[in-house]
């Protein structure tokens, strides 16, 4: 999981509590802090925070408290004015789109050319991105496509932008409920309400996670972590927050401000704090503990921030306000958006596989555009636009155009490079690729593999062993062992997806050959297949494993696998080469084996590949059409080598008898 996520929030930030302006102390720091975890757990993953995705969820802490308090206050303001509480959807859907659109259309735009210019598989699903993000839909648009946030081989131009689509989904439902919670007079019983709600959603997110659906469905953590209805605890919980304390922290009473109560909320604040950092720090886990247990936490802890941070007189707020944090949680908006497309794009740029830790460098790189992109776009758009709107910022860009010549050429400048963006954006949708060279390798494969099951299968030859050549008793020369070339139909496979993409190789290499290829299969899955081929009579004499890609290996499957291969065949295990954490244990687990065990055989796809990595698609996994016949030529000799090995054994053997009977003649003569 893969890596990215939702985005601060978009209410105003400010530094201190203002009444009039709704203004609390302490906010931009936290989305400071917020923007720096998801910013390091994508940039540098080699870093001390393996859960730094966590600060999505401070975001949307954040975005439920400031949203329900603007809605009170617009609601307070209305019914003190004696014309009930009321809100004006019109107006708060129109701040938003201030708020949120400048920066997205211009992110989408330039990505878009500098993708078109990249090209291959970082447009796989440009189109469906785009339009995800431009309705606020991605989350659930990439829930329906089967995208996995947590998985690393699909290079996602906006995958961080599904987080966007959960708060924005949350500012058009959440004003239309908001006035029935009205109704209820005591804000006890609302902030109740949403706290129960909130409960709900996190529990939801546990049900689907453990799979404990329904239909008994496996578990889903990208359906869980995307899902609207399951990741929505974070902002119910700052709506119940607002409920709470958001009206006190504006008029506090007199035991708010003495200088003990003032201290110790100033130190459950900063215990806070310090705890959503060190939540940062476990490594996450694809089960409850982490979704929701570590997420539920980290929401937790902001609302004690949220809380202590804006208190009256709080120490806490005013340090987080310091000018370093300020200036970063007030662009962390356009951080967020611009983070995670620059990475991809530099990964893709430079052949760096999306499974692959970014390195350094390009972690560096990465850090240095999107400050400096997040700058200017909170400069010459987001303001301009959040400050005067979309009709007026129109007609200053008209009103420049028509202007002084230095204005106007620096204005059309910006039209041209827009209209121009657009274009290449609009191309690059038009351009997309269906698949990536990875799914393209396997779907070939496997159409291969379907075409050669619907051909009448060839009866299996038996090997003729030609007998070694070895004097008897004669003065002939030795000539040398006369290994038997192997055919295909002697020869079983099972493997995952990297032999299903080299199928097509495989079957021109050693024609005959049965292949049993999956995506995403285990170890222990294929000792389960051959053990069934093996129980139905269906294993050949030679029998090729290819698995490892897809998780780690156990010294007990393997001699599981060998148990089920029996005496009468020979194994041979083809080792593993992914951007993965886990190939080189799988790799150094087969050696091992290979070394107990004198009759495995252990095929080097990981030097090979190694050696010839621009024959594999853009994930740097699996092997094209000449990668899948370099895969193929290197099982084949590895099979090979087999046959050579027991012909040069019972050539070495006839030798042996050859010199024992040689001296009993001598003796006898």
């Amino acid at each position: 999981m893969t890596r990215t996520d939702p985005l601060p929030s978009a209410a105003a930030p400010a530094p201190r509590p203002d009444p009039v302006g709704g203004r609390y102390a302490g906010l931009d720091g936290l989305r400071a802090i917020a923007v720096a975890l998801v910013v390091a757990y994508h940039l540098f993953p080699a870093w001390w925070l393996p859960q730094g995705f966590i600060g999505v969820d401070v975001f949307f802490v954040i975005s439920g408290f400031l949203i329900t308090s603007l809605l009170l206050r617009e609601a307070g303001v209305s019914a003190a004015e004696g014309r009930g509480p009321r809100i004006s959807l019109v107006e708060f859907w129109r701040r938003r789109a201030r708020r949120l659109l400048p920066a997205l259309i211009t992110l989408i735009v330039v990505c878009g050319l500098w993708a078109w210019s990249v090209g291959g598989d970082v447009l796989v699903g440009f189109g469906r991105q785009v339009l995800g993000a431009l309705t606020f839909t991605f989350n659930w648009m990439s829930i329906s496509a089967g995208s996995g946030y947590f998985e690393s081989g699909t290079p996602e131009l906006f995958r961080n932008l599904w987080s966007l689509a959960v708060e924005e989904q949350f500012y058009v439902l959440w004003p239309l409920l908001f006035p029935l919670l009205l109704l209820i007079p005591s804000r006890l019983i609302r902030a109740g309400v949403a706290a129960v709600a909130a409960a709900g959603s996190a529990l939801w997110m546990a049900v689907l996670v453990s799979g404990a659906t329904a239909g008994g469905a496996a578990a889903d953590v990208t359906r869980a972590y995307f899902g609207t209805d399951s990741h929505g605890f974070g902002i119910l919980l700052g709506v119940a927050l607002a409920f709470t304390v958001g009206r006190a922290l504006h008029e506090p009473t007199a035991w708010m401000v003495r200088p003990n109560v003032r201290r110790g909320v100033t130190a459950v604040g900063v215990l806070a704090v310090a705890a959503i950092v060190a939540v940062a720090t476990v490594p996450p886990a694809p089960d409850t503990a982490t979704f929701p247990g570590a997420l539920l936490a980290a929401c937790l802890l902001t609302v004690a921030a949220i809380t202590a941070g804006a208190w009256p007189g709080s120490v806490l707020g005013r340090t987080l306000d310091v000018a370093p944090l300020r200036w970063v949680g007030v662009r962390s908006y356009g951080i967020y958006l611009w983070h995670w497309p620059v990475l991809v794009l530099l990964m893709a740029g430079t052949a760096i596989a999306p499974g692959d830790e970014p390195p350094l460098a390009v972690g560096l790189w990465a850090l240095a555009i999107t400050l400096v992109a997040a700058t200017v776009s909170y400069r010459f758009i987001e303001t301009p636009v959040r400050r005067h709107g979309f009709r007026a910022s129109l007609a200053a860009l008209r009103a420049r155009l028509s202007g002084a010549p230095a204005g106007r050429f620096v204005a059309l400048g910006a039209v041209t490079a827009f209209v121009l963006a657009a274009g290449a954006t609009t191309s690059a949708i038009a351009i997309a690729p269906q698949a990536t060279s990875g799914a393209a390798a396997v779907q070939a494969g496997q159409q291969a593999l379907d075409e050669a099951s619907a051909s009448p299968s060839p009866t299996p030859t038996a090997i003729e062993v030609s007998p070694p050549l070895a004097v008897q008793t004669g003065d002939e020369p030795v000539p040398g062992p006369r290994p038997t070339t192997v055919p295909g139909d002697q020869v079983s496979a099972i493997g995952d997806s990297v032999m299903l993409a080299s199928a097509p190789g495989l079957m021109e290499r050693l024609p005959g050959i049965q292949i049993d290829a999956s995506v995403s299969r285990s170890m222990n899955a294929g000792v389960g297949i051959a053990e069934a081929q093996a129980a139905a009579g269906q294993l050949r004499p030679y029998v090729v494993v290819a698995l490892g890609t897809n998780g780690p290996i156990s010294a007990e499957a393997l001699a599981r696998l060998e148990q089920a291969i029996g005496p009468d065949r020979h194994l041979v295990l083809v080792n593993a080469f992914a951007p993965r954490d886990w190939i080189a244990g799988v790799n150094a687990e087969l050696a091992a084996f290979d070394a107990a065990q004198p009759d495995v055989v252990v095929a080097d796809w990981a030097g090979t590949a190694a050696a010839h990595q621009d024959l594999l698609a853009g994930d740097r996994i699996h092997p094209g059409a000449t990668g899948g016949r370099l895969f193929a030529e290197t099982v084949a000799a590895a099979v090979q080598g087999v046959e050579d090995a027991r012909a040069q054994a019972a050539f070495d053997r006839s030798v042996r008898v050859s010199a024992l009977a040689s001296r009993l003649v001598d003796g006898d003569g």
